[in-house]
């Protein structure tokens, strides 16, 4: 059972009490029976809390036999939302294997779905929930703070144990340093870790250091640098670290223009070299200009198994603040409910209140007071597709380093991946490609390569020569090839691929779909077609082919495949052409056969060599009859 001390604690941040908490206090009613299990429908008990619930906005959590919290979930109308959990069987496993696992629930009435979504969670953190969408939190984002001190140090941390304000997260470690470094070039700050106060400095505790004779510290720990003047410069950082360098550019170029005017020619170098430092950073880190002054977004992108959302917070078109989040999905989660869940946990965590989000869908809950923005052009697309580019690197970053630690984990992902965006009823782990090869007909030769668990099996690949296809026919090509491989497969008992690749529009998909329906193996076998202008998917039945994003995995599989098939056939149709040349060209003199032909490539190694070679070379070679009617055959005026 769920701690009441853990509930009151949780509800009293929503102005809520243990008492008015619905229907916490029915005790646990395990009367399902395995008939209602089997068909997701729910005991006596259980309907009667259902229909008791009320059309209103909440939370509601269900509870295993062991009264464990397995699921939390959030509804704009309660009873309608859990009612649909217990009315069918689902498509998806996991949310079948939820049900039947649900023994009670309980649930919580708020005010607005907005609250609805922020308790909910809060509980998903309390509990953790084995059936509930995990956040995959990563604590390890640079700061930048500016420490709580009489003279203040700057520094990048990435933890919170020092008194001060921290500003950040960075999203990586690389963009931390590029300000840090601005600023140590612009101003004179200490980097020594003294606490450094006027008694300190007064008493003369303090050694200059390398710093201060490099001009990278103006001293003040031995009085050089008063405190009003190092305050004056370190307001001046905390504006470039709110992403106001506009409103410094601007001052250091008024002084700069200043001291020229008042002849003051090296100060005013010195102030010219800081103005182009921040003319410099603001033109690598201004992403776009926007008439609001403060612009938040959010950009999403996901795989089969997680979901990764990018927060960037711009101030005057330049990010000062960013965050990468990955939400590990249990059950079918929408996009739509995962970014809800993304806005406010970064609401939470930097304790915000949204104006203006630019986001690339909308969420599905309704934030009050926010305006949702989705751009189709113009600036504020231009910071969408930033945040878009950082969420899919984002997620690449993930995958490889999952691929380094877990390469299990990694197929398994991919797989999956490849399950849903080719419609497969089960992960493609045997995949075939076929690719025909031929010249006008001459030649013509098809290739079979394979792929396991999305890498080259290349002790699987065939090769088949064309026999009953006379001229250059593709598609009967193909049907002939498809033929030999799989009603051999089954004779043999082998078992069949998950899915097959054709090379080619929606000819050759066609007539692979002819094959496939006359050895009766039309559903067993999934089947598609990749044409190679715009690497389109064609499905069969489908007039329009399917676009699988251009940096998605399963579609580097498939173009790794077709370019395997090519590669391979194309190798083999060169290898026959050749030796059909040689054929035609040795095996034309009367009395000459393989074997001696064969000698003399060996030896010669093409024809064009033998035809200049001399008489007393070739029969060298097979002997003096024999090389005779050989070099008679090339020198025939001879």
């Amino acid at each position: 059972m769920m701690e009441e001390k853990k509930l009151e604690e949780l509800l009293a941040g929503f102005g809520r009490t243990i008492d008015e908490k619905g229907g916490f206090d029915i005790e646990i009613a395990p009367d399902r029976t395995p008939d209602d299990i089997r068909h997701n429908r729910p005991g006596v008990q259980l309907r009667k809390k259902i229909l008791a619930l009320p059309e209103a906005p909440g939370v509601y959590m269900y509870l295993d036999r062991n009264g464990e919290v397995i699921y939390v979930g959030k509804a704009k109308k309660l009873k309608r939302r859990v009612s649909s959990y217990f009315n069918r069987i689902h498509d998806i496993t996991r949310t079948n294997l939820l049900v039947r696992n649900i023994v009670d629930m309980r649930f919580i009435v708020v005010a607005s779905e907005e609250d609805a979504l922020h308790l909910e969670n809060a509980m998903i953190k309390e509990y953790q929930p084995r059936y509930n969408v995990l956040l995959k939190d990563d604590k390890s984002y640079p700061w930048i703070v500016v420490t709580k001190e009489p003279y203040p140090r700057v520094f990048m941390t990435r933890s919170k144990g020092e008194a001060g304000k921290y500003y950040g997260p960075y999203s990586n470690l690389q963009s931390a340093k590029v300000v840090l470094q601005l600023i140590r070039d612009i101003f004179q700050i200490r980097s020594c870790r003294h606490y450094l106060d006027e008694k300190g400095i007064a008493r003369n505790k303090f050694s200059l250091c390398l710093d201060y004779h490099i001009k990278k510290c103006g001293g003040p720990c031995r009085g050089l640098v008063n405190q009003e003047d190092y305050n004056a410069m370190i307001s001046q950082v905390r504006e470039i670290l709110r992403g106001e360098t506009e409103v410094l550019e601007r001052h250091l170029k008024d002084e700069m223009n200043r001291l020229a005017e008042e002849w003051k020619f090296e100060e005013a170098q010195a102030v010219k070299e800081k103005y182009e430092a921040v003319m410099k950073y603001n033109a690598k880190s201004v992403i776009a200009r926007t008439e609001e002054e403060d612009v938040d977004m959010f950009a999403y992108v996901e795989n089969a198994s997680s979901a990764y959302v990018c927060f960037m917070h711009l101030h005057r078109g330049a990010v000062v603040q960013s965050l990468n989040l990955e939400f590990r999905r249990r059950l079918a989660e929408t996009p739509a409910e995962i970014l809800s869940m993304a806005i406010a946990e970064i609401g939470r965590r930097f304790e915000r209140k949204f104006d203006k989000v630019i986001v690339p869908f909308l969420p599905d809950v309704d934030f009050e007071g926010v305006e949702f923005i989705i751009p189709k052009r113009g600036d504020k697309k231009k910071i969408l597709d930033v945040g878009l580019k950082n969420a899919r690197q984002y997620m690449t970053d993930k995958e490889a380093q999952i691929a380094r630690t877990d390469p299990e984990q990694s197929v398994e992902r991919l797989m999956e991946q490849m399950k849903q965006d080719f419609r497969l009823n089960v992960q493609p782990r045997h995949i075939e490609c076929f690719d025909n090869s031929n010249i006008q007909g001459t030649n013509p030769v098809s290739s079979c390569v394979v792929f396991r668990n999305g890498k080259p099996s290349k002790r699987d690949y065939r090769h088949f020569i064309i026999k009953t296809v006379e001229g250059p026919d593709d598609f009967a090509s193909m049907k002939e090839v498809l033929h030999r491989r799989y009603t051999r497969m089954m004779a043999e008992g082998e078992e069949l691929p998950q899915l097959v690749v054709v090379d080619g529009g929606k000819g050759q998909l066609s007539a692979a779909v002819e094959a496939f329906e006359e050895m009766g193996i039309r559903g067993q076998v999934a089947l598609v077609g990749i044409a190679k202008r715009l690497e389109e998917i064609y499905f069969p039945g489908d007039t329009l082919p399917l676009y699988i994003d251009k940096k998605s995995q399963s579609l580097r599989v498939i173009q790794h495949l077709r370019d395997e098939a090519h590669r391979f056939g194309i190798t083999h149709h060169r290898d026959r052409r050749s030796k059909g040349q040689v054929k035609s060209e040795l095996d034309s003199i009367k009395g000459i056969g393989d074997t001696i032909a064969s000698k003399l490539m060996k030896h010669f190694k093409s024809v064009k060599r033998i035809r200049e070679a001399q008489l007393a070379d070739i029969q060298s070679v097979i002997g003096k009859a024999k090389g005779a009617l050989v070099y008679n055959h090339f020198h025939p005026q001879e």
